[in-house]
């Protein structure tokens, strides 16, 4: 099972050796073959100075991810060699078609040891690609990135956030109490089964509907990573002096959402959820489950160790990177903050502004979305658990606004497949807000979005909390 630990296995470098050999063996097994364009396996890493076993996605040169230019296509074999089936999701590729991604009603699974093919242009920006199973929770993600043509000569540095356990995704599922009811990739039309009451495990109890309190974290982890690595061991990413920086962070954790805290570094948020904003400086900006956030910044010109930390929602248990120049000494960071870290709202998406909105029309259909939450770990979209659902159904080229209602005590990233939609409410005040793939939706606050429908398909429209969305906080949207 991946995530349990590796008997022996305690240092670092010990298990980079190992990986690279197995990469090495897996190359000489493909000497008369081409390469392909991604190949899914398991690897080994380091947490805390234990070993586990955890997936990775790697392109031929081993590197983890797939990197790219504006222009370029994304074309070549997807090869699972897991054990296990796999329904990989294009985080963010808006121009891939439906049957591009596997991760839809009805998309099957690559078995083990077989590929699929794809061909389609890459959306320019920073994206990832995951697996829409649980075994995401298991680091089945990496970054997608699409480099823009007017990025301009500035050093690029991609963070990937994971919230990470020993444990496997299924036993944290049921100890949550609930069970899986992601209708396309799971049991179908098989609701969990009622418990009563839930029992959170971060050791928070609540009941169902209109609970007043607010909660987060309710998976309880034995680590936070930033590129594989806890503060313990952070990685330190050399830059220059006075050279511009844009960090390129992404949340691939299934369960939390962060703030990140640039601290010394003066930053402007200039693109989320891959999409370009007008430039907007801060202190510290919500990061939720999902989405993408891109950092502007200058390394001052007498140089220093520049930490970029990532502090948990609503808790003090942080994770982070180290920017250095050439001869700074690096200090140990500690994993706690001193002072928790408050929950996410709107107050970003309120003050940012989108640098191409949407052109300006009027919507030609509105419609509420409530979200929910009921005994046994159980989370709903208008009433239901995903496979007793009834899809959205829209005609293409269609304008849809969607407002999401969320009466529960969890804050909710609402994430929309095959499209980029603009944030243009929060409460009763309209705005141009950004364009994003994936939206806050706090408690008791409604946040509506529009979207463009404009590929024919069934899309999934699902909770990025990788829970809930299993527990049933899943839907479609069907265009044709």
């Amino acid at each position: 099972m991946i995530g349990n630990l590796k008997a022996g296995v305690d240092r670092r470098s010990f298990l980079a050796g190992a990986s690279a050999l197995a990469l090495t063996g897996a190359r000489a097994s493909q000497a008369q073959a081409q390469a392909p364009l991604l190949t899914v396996a398991t690897r080994q890493i380091e947490v805390k100075r234990r070993g586990a076993t955890v997936y990775g996605v790697s392109g031929a040169d081993g590197r983890l991810g797939h990197f790219a230019s504006e222009g370029d296509s994304f074309a070549g074999e997807i090869l699972n060699r897991t054990s296990e089936p796999l329904v990989m999701h294009w985080h963010g590729q808006i121009y891939a078609a439906e049957e591009q991604d596997r991760s839809r009603p009805d998309g099957g699974a690559i078995a083990p040891g077989a590929s699929d093919t794809h061909t389609f242009r890459l959306t320019p920006g920073t994206h990832w690609m995951h697996a829409h199973q649980l075994s995401e929770q298991q680091l089945l993600a990496a970054p997608m990135i699409t480099h823009d043509k007017d990025a301009g000569d500035i050093q690029d540095v991609v963070i990937m956030l994971h919230d990470f356990a020993f444990r496997s995704p299924t036993e944290i599922l049921a100890e949550l109490g609930g069970a899986s009811a992601h209708g396309g990739h799971g049991p179908q039309g098989q609701p969990p089964a009622r418990t009563g009451g839930m029992m959170h495990g971060g050791g928070m109890h609540h009941g169902g509907h209109g609970a007043s309190m607010l909660h987060a974290n309710d998976v309880r982890y034995d680590a936070y990573l930033a590129n594989d690595r806890t503060l313990d061991d952070p990685d330190v990413i050399r830059v220059e002096r006075g050279v511009s920086v844009r960090l390129r962070i992404i949340n691939g954790a299934t369960a939390t959402a962060f703030f990140i805290d640039t601290g010394a570094l003066d930053a402007r948020c200039i693109a989320v959820d891959g999409s370009s904003c007008q430039p907007m400086t801060g202190p510290r900006f919500p990061l939720a489950q999902g989405q993408r956030i891109d950092l502007a910044m200058t390394v001052p010109a007498q140089g220093g160790v520049f930490p970029i930390l990532a502090q948990v929602e609503a808790a003090t248990m942080r994770t982070g990177i180290i920017l250095a120049t050439r001869g700074a000494s690096v200090a140990r960071i500690p994993d706690t903050a001193a002072v928790a870290a408050p929950h996410t709202d709107l107050s970003l998406d309120a003050a940012l502004n989108a640098r191409v909105p949407l052109p300006a029309r009027r919507a030609d259909r509105v419609i509420p979305m409530m979200l929910g939450e009921a005994d046994g770990y159980r989370w709903l979209i208008d009433g239901a658990v995903h496979g007793r659902n009834r899809p959205h159904e829209f005609q293409l080229g269609q304008r849809v606004e969607i407002t999401f209602m969320n009466p529960t005590s969890m804050m909710h990233p609402m994430h929309l497949h095959g499209h980029h939609f603009q944030v243009v409410g929060v409460g009763s005040r309209r705005f141009s807000g950004p364009v994003r793939d994936t939206v806050i939706v706090p408690p008791h606050m409604p946040v509506t979005v529009a979207v463009d429908l404009d590929k024919r398909g069934r899309w999934y429209l699902h909770c990025h909390h990788l829970y809930h969305m299993a527990a049933g906080m899943m839907t479609e949207v069907v265009v044709s």
